[in-house]
């Protein structure tokens, strides 16, 4: 048997094994044109609106001066430009469906809260088949709606603001959250759920209180966040002086975005 002839390359069975040689699917690795491979897209960044434009070029140099004028911001990459310390947090995942004739069709919902823990926090919420789909999403409509954080004390003005500047209240559905200010060293008074995002926002002392279907994370999430946004819904003395008021950012460079547009159409 030693002068036997070698077995057949393609396969160990006489050709007809279930390896295909070179033509299997064994060469369609990582390193190939998998369907997993990503060009990097993101840093070949073209922004589409006038105010991605002016961000990339550098017009716009803060996201208070997006704030300030209320400017929409429709490209999370502005978001990433402005707030590259951003972390986010993944607050729950929850299976939905919708009945068909073909039967149940089984979706999933994320929640994802961000926030640099310095006054700027977003809440995403997003549907997609997959789970890694769902969270991407959330995490993008996350970022557009980053909104700022206005912090105060709660006695004596010394150091940092450390909590919320006055008592506000956020509802939605049957869920209201209230945060209440709190003297420093308090900490986060809340549950699970509020002590997350108000740790995202930079709060670090904080009394909170809520009523209603509280289990309902969703509308709970929400509700803190609305309560959180409407720290900046009201006047206080220290605001009201008097404000210089400058050109919104699409007249100051009207003319940079007209040259702009003209050398993209050509």
């Amino acid at each position: 048997m030693a002068d036997a002839a070698p077995a057949d390359s393609r396969g160990g069975r006489g050709g007809f094994g279930r390896g295909r040689g070179t033509r299997g699917r064994g060469g369609r690795g990582r390193g190939g044109r998998g369907r997993g491979r990503r060009d990097d897209g993101e840093a070949a960044w073209v922004p589409v609106t006038k105010l991605g434009r002016l961000v990339r070029d550098g017009k716009i140099k803060s996201i208070e001066q997006v704030y300030l004028f209320s400017l929409p911001v429709k490209e999370y990459q502005i978001i990433d430009i402005f707030l590259p310390k951003l972390k986010d947090e993944v607050m729950k995942i929850t299976p939905v469906q919708k009945q068909t004739r073909a039967g149940q069709r089984t979706r999933f919902k994320a929640f994802v809260a961000i926030g640099d823990s310095d006054g700027h926090v977003g809440l995403g919420v997003k549907c997609a088949k997959e789970v890694a789909t769902a969270i991407r999403g959330a995490i993008i409509l996350a970022k557009l709606s980053v909104i700022p954080v206005r912090r105060g004390y709660w006695f004596s003005k010394l150091g940092a603001p450390h909590t919320v500047p006055a008592k506000v209240t956020g509802k939605c559905g049957s869920v209201i959250c209230r945060l209440v200010p709190a003297p420093r060293g308090t900490g986060l008074v809340a549950a699970p759920t509020p002590k997350k995002i108000l740790s995202l926002a930079g709060i670090i002392d904080c009394y909170t209180t809520s009523r209603g279907s509280t289990k309902t994370l969703g509308n709970f999430v929400k509700a803190t966040f609305i309560a959180i946004s409407n720290t900046y819904s009201f006047l206080t003395p220290d605001l009201w002086a008097e404000t210089a008021f400058t050109q919104d950012p699409f007249q100051e460079f009207s003319d940079y975005l007209v040259k702009a547009e003209k050398k993209n159409k050509n």
